[in-house]
């Protein structure tokens, strides 16, 4: 029933051999924002939107609809979904036509027709829930839109760390140099306020000291790096059922069955990356992407090109998988299928009080950055870390919203918030070794930027129950197993 993955290419970036330009180029229209791209050759011409001036960075805000709905009949979470997805393409198509007409001053004639196609998919959502519950009743108020521009201000959670080196205009560059061949959406992000020089972040992890009876063993899944290039622009866990419900491509490693049509059933029987074969689960985030003018196997295809995510894919040096302890106590095995999404990936509009995913460099991991990328010193690589919820409610292996059946314990005390109790926390690090400086992203929905911020994992949990045992008594016995 799994429909075919798509594949791209994936051309590994080495630091040594590459005539790559970093550089803060294109002075965008507006409050003097900088884009930054990295390109192959310095000698290529800007498209003409970079020749004429640039674009302003705005973007389409509108309220995030699945947030508000904490609970909906199991009979009618199919077409909530599928009209959750609907507003999401809605998005994806009005912010596509703004960028495309690249007039700022001109949001009506984009904010009217989306806010008229929003009212009725939002009333289908109400509908379904009525049929079998009560819907929210604010419900109706989420239809309009606003257009928000990028320099609006610092985005939700801003460091306030100065900038980096390698932000600065290039010697000899001319202005507008910054963008390559399929770049030609000139403000969908990265820029320049989207970096910093990880050198100049102090050091500021904390955690919850282990107290007596704390369970301190760790157990290690190994699935690889997705060497084997398993890509899609699904989303079986927010948009079961919708091709391209992520609008941007994941990386895949675990479960090799995953795409948006994927029961339980099929899941189960699939076939897994992972050297313990009791390890079926799936494991997924956005791709990061060099952003060097060299166009993917993707460029025109959902997903990639389409949805405004362009550049070379990376495949990530390392991959790390552990699930460790509580603080505080023993923890309980998962149950099978528990779906679990850490951070938001509509964080740049949403703000980032679901934001979670950190940014370092090797090296330096005691410094993390939630809203910026790091630009890391010569020999350092980029670090990606997803540390998931690890408070599960004892009920529910999914909610309406994918959030509410599982919970953070207290960042101080370690504890699961009352009715929640502890199981084992999985740990995503992700290792990139791309050339120094700013010049690489992660996908995302186009309206969102391609921003930091937005960073988000992925995990369903399909491990053998006997596994999922043994990972707990691990765990709990404070023993190292992989």
């Amino acid at each position: 029933m799994g429909r075919t993955t798509r594949r791209t290419s994936r051309k590994r970036s080495k630091l040594a051999g590459r005539a790559i330009a970093a550089s803060a180029a294109l002075i965008l229209g507006g409050g003097g924002l900088v884009a930054v791209n990295v390109y192959a050759n310095a000698e290529e011409s800007p498209p003409p939107q970079a020749r004429d001036g640039g674009i302003r960075a705005t973007t389409i805000s509108c309220p995030d609809v699945g947030n508000q709905l904490p609970e909906v009949p199991d009979d009618a979470r199919a077409d909530v979904d599928r009209e959750l997805a609907a507003l999401d393409s809605q998005i994806t198509e009005a912010y596509a036509r703004f960028a495309e007409a690249g007039d700022p001053e001109d949001q009506s004639a984009v904010l009217g027709p989306l806010e008229e196609r929003r009212r009725p998919t939002i009333d289908a959502i109400r509908s379904a829930i009525d049929r079998s519950g009560e819907a929210p009743a604010d419900l109706d108020s989420m239809a309009p839109c606003t257009m928000r521009a990028d320099d609006d201000g610092p985005p939700p959670g801003d460091t306030g760390q100065d900038q980096g080196p390698g932000q600065d205009q290039e010697p000899g560059q001319e202005p507008g140099q910054d963008q390559g061949p399929g770049q030609g959406q000139a403000g969908n992000g990265p820029e320049a306020g989207d970096f910093v020089d990880i050198t100049s972040v102090r050091p500021n992890v904390q955690k919850p000291r282990n107290q007596r009876g704390a369970s301190r063993g760790t157990f290690t899944t190994r699935c690889g790096t997705n060497a084997n290039g398993k890509f899609n622009p699904d989303n079986v866990i927010v948009a079961p059922g919708v091709s391209n419900g992520a609008h941007h491509m994941h990386d895949y490693v675990g479960n090799q069955e995953t795409d948006a049509f994927s029961s339980d059933q099929e899941l189960a029987g699939g076939r897994t990356s992972c050297r313990n074969q009791g390890d079926k689960s799936t494991y997924y985030w956005p791709v990061l992407r060099l952003q060097n003018g060299n166009d993917e196997d993707d460029s025109g295809a959902d997903g990639g090109g389409r949805d405004k995510n362009v550049g070379e894919i990376q495949t990530p040096d390392q991959v790390t998988l552990k699930f460790v302890g509580s603080p505080v106590g023993k923890v309980t095995a998962m149950p099978r299928f528990l779906r679990v999404i850490t951070g938001d990936a509509k964080a740049f509009t949403n703000g980032d009080a679901n934001a979670n995913a950190s940014w370092s460099c090797t090296g330096f991991e005691n410094r993390q950055l939630k809203d910026k990328y790091p630009i890391c010193p010569e020999g350092s690589k980029v670090v990606r870390t997803f540390t998931f919820q690890s408070c599960w409610d004892g009920r529910n292996t999914d909610s309406a919203n994918h959030r509410t059946h599982v919970a953070f314990a207290d960042p101080r005390s370690g504890r699961c918030p009352r009715g929640f109790r502890a199981v084992p926390q999985l740990v995503q690090r992700i290792v990139y070794d791309v050339p120094p400086g700013p010049g690489f992203a992660v996908d995302s929905f186009p309206e969102q930027l391609h921003k930091p911020v937005t960073d988000h994992g992925d995990f369903i949990n399909v491990f053998d129950r006997k596994l999922m045992q043994r990972v707990a008594s691990c765990i709990n016995d404070n023993r190292r197993c992989a």
